[in-house]
């Protein structure tokens, strides 16, 4: 074994991790600063405050259909992060607050290889035309949520790279990750969430969930590539 492989249930894993094929949805909100720093103090990170006061919050989900972690389905709560020990209120990348996953290899690779905080769950994802879907999270037979993403216009396509922020066992992490994908689509709201009484949706409600999205949209046919986690 080397430094950039890992045995996952019995099967090595090697870094980086590719996704050769996925759809994707998401929708961005902004949420009280003071709220989303009091949500990710345990991090060590600060919120990026793109807008005066607010911090933005993405909710998404993907649906994961050829990869080196197999097929899967997840849900991911994410919060910008300005660079750690930086002044500046611009982004750096999107620290992973919530990471549920519907499959149990692709739960324990994620949190061994970087620390992200995947758990089992029950997703349902229902794709619908013009990249509108509702996906559904629950866990063991209680609701968390139901995330619906309305129709959108067609955008141009464009690859993107993000840093993802994890902590996990007191140690946080940075995690180099690139995405390609067709078919993309964007528009101003367009998401509607419903909210169970699971702990997940009561963190929610503290940053002032249900309320409306800032933008919404999909991808289809995406591509990733994960990169090595490092210490931070």
């Amino acid at each position: 074994m080397t430094a950039n492989e890992y045995t996952i249930q019995g099967r090595t894993v090697s870094i980086p991790v590719e996704v050769r094929d996925a759809q994707s949805w998401f929708a961005t909100f902004a949420v009280p600063l003071d709220a989303a720093q009091a949500l990710i103090e345990y991090s060590g990170l600060v919120p990026a405050s793109p807008l005066p006061g607010r911090a933005l919050c993405s909710l998404a989900f993907v649906d994961y259909a050829d990869g080196d972690l197999d097929p899967y389905h997840e849900v991911a709560v994410a919060i910008l992060v300005r660079e750690p020990g930086s002044t500046s209120r611009k982004p750096a990348g999107a620290f992973i607050h919530q990471l549920p996953v519907d499959q149990s290899f692709t739960c324990e690779a994620g949190r061994s290889m970087w620390g992200f905080p995947k758990f089992l769950a029950d997703i349902d994802i229902r794709a619908g035309a013009r990249g509108a879907a509702r996906a559904t999270l629950s866990q063991e037979g209680e609701r968390v949520l139901a995330l619906r993403i309305g129709a959108a216009p067609p955008l141009p396509s464009r690859g993107t790279a993000l840093d993802a922020f994890s902590h996990r066992d007191g140690v946080l992490r940075r995690t180099r990750w690139s995405l390609h994908g067709e078919g993309s689509r964007m528009r101003p709201g367009g998401a509607h969430v419903e909210l169970g009484e699971h702990p997940m949706a009561k963190e929610l409600r503290g940053l002032g969930f249900p309320r409306r999205a800032l933008m919404s949209g999909s991808l289809t046919h995406v591509r990733m590539e994960f990169a090595a986690a490092e210490v931070v």
